[in-house]
């Protein structure tokens, strides 16, 4: 029975690994909605691809707007804060940046809007 069991368990380990999805959540900034998905789930030390939505209140796709995405750690004993920018830049409707994670632990990432005289943001915690 505890065969059984184990070999049960590994196929289903398995098949989640085969099938893992990427890292998806939705947020609200202000007025839009923001649908962010990462490429890896979870995000791993190195380069991660994000992909970022933006939509206003009507549900339409902004694709007009600044889009700058922060992330960072903060300071733990023995290590600093540390804190990255990068601009996504429009491609086919969607948002994309790599951000490029350099430590295991727990990341912020938030997600900052600027359109129309607006600015909102989106924030979300991942660990890597």
């Amino acid at each position: 029975m505890k065969k059984i069991a184990a070999i049960l368990l590994i196929l289903f380990l398995s098949a989640g690994i085969v099938y893992a999805k990427s890292y998806e959540v939705t947020r609200k900034a202000g007025d839009y909605t923001v649908d962010i998905k990462m490429d890896k789930n979870p995000p791993v030390v190195g380069s991660n691809n994000i992909e970022i939505v933006v939509k206003d209140a009507a549900g339409k796709a902004v694709t007009d707007a600044k889009v700058l995405v922060d992330y960072g750690m903060p300071a733990m004993p023995g290590h600093p804060a540390m804190g990255y920018k990068t601009d996504a830049r429009l491609k086919g409707g969607v948002y994309q940046a790599v951000l490029n994670i350099s430590m295991k632990g727990p990341w912020t990432i938030t997600v900052r809007i600027t359109h129309a005289g607006k600015a909102a943001s989106a924030r979300f915690t991942v660990d890597v």
